[in-house]
């Protein structure tokens, strides 16, 4: 991130082996190699206590993938992790069902507190367009809300906070909503807007089962090759799908284009609450120099690229993997990390906060 130095974490280990990091079994052998002791560690933790994370990163920085992850390796039942975009989208549903409209405004009658009288802000919710926040006062009561549905769990909120107003309110969170005395703090995640750029040209969708993958960085099981057209496609692997032809959404072929605004007020939060003083934060980068790779992680480690030829001889598609390299946001070239190494690191991080 520009002028912004999140370091850059070791997780090469002595005696590492090469692990398939998408298969479940062996990430699990990979985390407790790389970072046992602080699993354990966590697990023990919340055996009597919990904590509340903020999650900031850009949009498709792998917010959620990275929490979900931690939650598959520490307990899934002890964490849950939401998004402040999908818990507005619930309520959405819930005003047009009658039933679950009168149990939100009850709610609301008995919890909210804000500028707006429960009217403007019923309004506001109904009439409200996708660009336009809510009131932070009224988010933080659909927050209390969401998380008491929850019970006793860590919890990771994704999109909290949005703007700069709501970065003074994430400091005295727990005290506005009436939550629990635990520990919270920041996760700030930074991604090369390049790797966000390329994730989003090269995401193709499976139109039958909506599944997502990528052609460039994660494709299917098969590859196909239209001659027509002179391109390479990925078929799905779905075998409901009948080997559908996997498409590319519109509007992805403008990669971070349309989102650059958004990006932008992203970098302004990170930066916001990286110069925060009282509150312990967890820095996740997701690359790291290429002049500096070897001594920081392990080749299997690296997010990989796909490449395509066509065999005109055997009348198939050869696939080849090299490590993906780009361009940090400070023109440094850079490799792209699998999600597992992100995650050792939030981890061992973590460990730190919660022992301190």
């Amino acid at each position: 991130m520009k002028d912004l130095e999140f370091p850059v974490f070791k997780t090469k280990v002595e005696n590492d082996r090469k692990f398939n990091l998408s298969d479940p079994k062996e990430r699990s052998d990979y985390f407790f190699l790389k970072a046992g002791d602080e699993i354990e560690e966590i697990r023990k933790f919340l055996e009597e206590s919990a904590f509340i994370v903020y999650l900031l990163g850009k949009k498709s920085a792998g917010k959620g993938t990275y929490s979900k992850m931690l939650a598959e390796v520490i307990d899934p039942e002890k964490i849950d992790h939401f998004s402040i975009g999908d818990m507005i989208r619930g309520v959405d549903k819930e005003l047009k069902d009658e039933k679950k409209r009168e149990e939100l405004v009850e709610f609301l009658k008995k919890n909210y507190r804000g500028w707006h009288s429960l009217e403007e802000v019923m309004s506001i919710l109904e009439g409200r367009s996708t660009t336009k926040l809510l009131p932070t006062d009224f988010i933080l009561t659909l927050i209390k809300r969401e998380i008491a549905k929850r019970g006793r769990k860590v919890i990771f909120i994704d999109g909290f906070p949005r703007n700069m107003d709501q970065i003074s309110y994430s400091l005295f969170f727990r005290d506005l909503i009436g939550y629990r005395d635990d520990d919270d703090f920041f996760v700030l995640i930074d991604v090369p807007e390049k790797v966000i750029d390329e994730r989003a040209k090269w995401r193709r969708v499976c139109p039958e089962c909506n599944t997502s993958r990528n052609l460039k960085l994660l494709p299917t099981s098969k590859i196909g090759y239209d001659n027509e057209k002179e391109e390479f496609y990925l078929i799905c692997d779905n075998p409901d799908c009948n080997e559908v032809r996997m498409v590319a959404k519109e509007g992805d072929e403008a990669g971070i284009a349309p989102i650059k605004e958004r990006l932008e007020m992203d970098e302004k939060l990170i930066k916001q609450a990286f110069s925060l003083h009282g509150i312990p934060k967890i820095l996740l980068r997701n690359s790291v120099p290429i002049n500096e790779a070897e001594k920081y992680v392990s080749d299997y480690e690296i997010t990989p690229e796909y490449k395509y030829e066509w065999n005109e001889e055997k009348k198939e598609v050869e696939v080849k993997e090299v490590p993906w390299v780009v361009e940090d946001d400070n023109g440094v070239e850079s490799y792209s990390l699998m999600a597992p190494p992100v995650v050792v690191s939030f981890i061992k991080q973590l460990a730190d906060i919660l022992r301190a």
